[in-house]
């Protein structure tokens, strides 16, 4: 199961956006800005839906 280098990529970015949002977060939730804590977590769970159809669409294109 060969996977493309554009889905690949996409996935890198998704994950390196995960990291920087996570980051970010706990930054915010130690000098308690929780507004902007809340908003980076609600990004973070945006994040996940947005890798996984990603990742299903990089797995389709390679069945057929």
């Amino acid at each position: 199961m060969k996977r493309s280098y554009r889905s690949v990529a996409l996935l890198l970015v998704v994950l390196m956006l995960n990291i920087i949002f996570t980051q970010y977060m706990v930054h915010q939730y130690f000098y308690e800005n929780y507004t902007n804590t809340i908003i980076a977590a609600i990004i973070n769970v945006l994040l996940f839906p947005a890798a996984f159809l990603i990742y299903k669409k990089g797995v389709n294109v390679n069945d057929q």
